[in-house]
């Protein structure tokens, strides 16, 4: 996460929470940095005009004063494809139509830019409906900072280093370029990308994902369809944002 990202996260965290209020050393584990980082992030907020305030003592920490404050008026591009997968996978659940009608009102009122990511991240998600013999949906995931890291790597269409277990155990170092996400089936998600070390594409099932980081290089371009053409007996679709 860049500083950027960070300080706006920081400022959604402590809104989240308010009245009450987050220590240094617990938004340093939070967002992974150091807690003088997040203490010159904090002093930065309020050179800004941000209103945070220190609360004194030994539970004490920061606060946000969320009256003095807008909250945020739009989602992120991912957001609105997370809020399409989970609809997506709702079926015939009470109120679903209503909440894709609420999606849609959300992706309208985007920015013209990042409803145009939120549409192109969407075209990088398959959903399949399960084959009757799959079994009950299971939804394993990998650790959070795994997630996050192959998350950032496909929206921002960055090259990523995994460590990939087979069913075997045995753990391999690749470089991939992710491409497509891939979930239904038997209650698995999979990452659909280019393996540099096979030098073809390859499929991996999330949840075997020990390890990820990205590389910085950005990706070459491949159309999406390209790595999603040979799977029989299903029916895909993409998260439907419209």
């Amino acid at each position: 996460m860049n500083r950027t990202d960070r300080l706006y996260a920081l400022v959604e965290e402590l809104r989240a929470i308010s009245p009450r209020c987050r220590s240094a050393r617990e938004l340093a584990v939070r967002f992974e940095v150091s807690k003088r980082t997040i203490e010159r992030d904090i002093a930065a907020l309020q050179a800004s005009g941000v209103p945070i305030y220190a609360e004194p003592g030994r539970r004490g920490g920061y606060s946000l004063d969320k009256t003095m404050s807008l909250p945020p008026l739009n989602f992120t591009p991912a957001e609105a494809v997370a809020i399409a997968v989970a609809l997506g996978r709702a079926g015939g659940q009470p109120f679903a139509r209503h909440a894709r009608s609420a999606l849609r009102k959300v992706v309208a009122a985007m920015p013209a830019p990042d409803g145009q990511r939120a549409r192109e991240l969407a075209a990088r998600v398959r959903l399949l409906d399960p084959e009757p013999q799959a079994g009950p949906a299971r939804d394993p995931a990998p650790p959070d900072t795994v997630a996050r890291a192959i998350d950032d790597a496909l929206l921002r269409r960055q090259v990523l280093r995994i460590g990939y277990s087979d069913r075997k155990g045995e753990v391999t170092s690749r470089d991939i370029e992710p491409a497509v996400f891939i979930g239904g089936v038997g209650g698995f998600w999979y990452l659909v990308g280019w393996c540099r070390l096979r030098d073809d594409v390859r499929v991996f099932r999330l949840d075997r994902i020990a390890a990820a980081e990205p590389t910085g290089e950005r990706c070459p371009e491949r159309p999406p369809e390209r790595f999603v053409t040979d799977l029989p007996d299903v029916i895909v679709r993409n998260p439907q944002l419209d």
